[in-house]
């Protein structure tokens, strides 16, 4: 089977979260092309960089530096629309010139097609709106029906509805569980997705745990959306040089030089690999992150989640019940 991959371009939680199906498929033999654009498509490059390519429409949005992002997102609907329409007809475009078994779109919402198999995967079936605005919930989460019913199938990376299960199973929480009726027809729930699945503890060395544990006591890991990334970063700088505790800030800038950059007790550097930050994070006391949903699966699978503090983007409701609902899951404070 050949599969195409496109996550959307937000932030890197997207195409972070689709790295464990491209190694499912890779592993069962079927053909894997990526697809997408910026720093979602140049992540999966890296990480599988003998794979073919594509280009899709490019998506350039930025949030608000404030602490409400309604204007921000006012602003950018226009452009998410223009920009469905520009992906929907570059993937048609691709279909008529190559032949795909599958697409596998994670969020972008104009990338089905009826020549192939088109499946959109997404944990947040439930469109959060900020206070003031929850009243008209319903309509955003009927739209994105919408959108999911040009496809033949909906992915939640998330476990089942927790009938019969205990509470704790679900990470989402209502973002994928307290859906309108008409979803339950269309989703499949298929587990957690996290980069770090194939780093488990056998496979880390002695000396990489006792390096991480000897050099960093915290770790923070940065991603999302300008200026709201560089905003959080200088925020825990400020918070953080000159204290006791060594600290290492991930920045999450890919096309950054590979530069270190020491401030004092601070390390930051702008990415890390996969086996190295799972060494790092495993060994912090305090690690410090957004509660994008991509961020909560990794941790989880670490089995750090514990010991995160999480941070959410000012203004984005998601990210705020995402950080509450998981703080009152292990009985803390953030």
């Amino acid at each position: 089977m050949h599969i195409l991959i496109a996550p959307l371009n937000w932030g890197l939680g997207h195409a972070a979260r689709c790295i464990p199906l491209i190694v499912r498929y890779l592993r069962e033999g079927h053909e894997v092309t990526l697809a997408g654009d910026g720093d979602a498509l140049l992540l999966l490059r890296r990480h599988f960089p003998n794979l073919p390519h594509r280009a899709l429409a490019p998506l350039r949005l930025r949030y608000s530096g404030g602490n409400s992002q309604v204007g921000a997102m006012a602003l950018a609907l226009p452009k998410l629309l223009v920009w469905a329409l520009r992906d929907h007809k570059a993937l048609d475009t691709l279909l008529r010139n190559e032949t795909f078994d599958m697409v596998l779109s994670d969020n972008r919402f104009g990338c089905f097609s009826r020549r192939t198999r088109c499946v959109y995967l997404t944990h947040q079936l439930h469109i959060m709106l900020p206070d003031g605005w929850r009243w008209l919930e319903s309509v955003p989460e009927r739209l994105h029906l919408r959108i999911a019913r040009r496809y033949s199938e909906v992915w939640v990376p998330d476990f089942a509805d927790s009938i019969g299960l205990s509470d704790h199973t679900s990470l989402s929480g209502a973002l994928s569980h307290n859906v309108l009726p008409a979803w339950h027809d269309r989703v499949r729930y298929i587990g957690p997705l996290s980069r770090f699945e194939q780093v488990s503890a056998v496979q880390e060395s002695s000396a990489q745990k006792s390096s991480a544990q000897d050099a960093f006591q915290v770790v923070a890991v940065l991603s999302g959306l300008e200026p709201q990334r560089t905003l959080l970063e200088q925020a825990l700088i400020r918070e953080w040089l000159g204290r006791e505790e060594t600290v290492l800030i991930v920045r999450g800038t890919l096309t950054a030089p590979p530069t270190t950059t020491h401030k004092r007790n601070i390390t930051l550097v702008p990415y890390m690999g996969d086996r190295d930050l799972a060494a790092a994070l495993r060994s912090a006391r305090t690690v410090i992150a957004r509660s994008g949903y991509s961020t909560i699966m990794d941790l989880h699978a670490l089995g750090v989640l514990h010991k995160a503090k999480l941070i959410p983007t000012p203004g984005q409701p998601e990210q705020e019940y995402l950080a509450l609902y998981i703080a009152n899951k292990l009985n803390n404070t953030i």
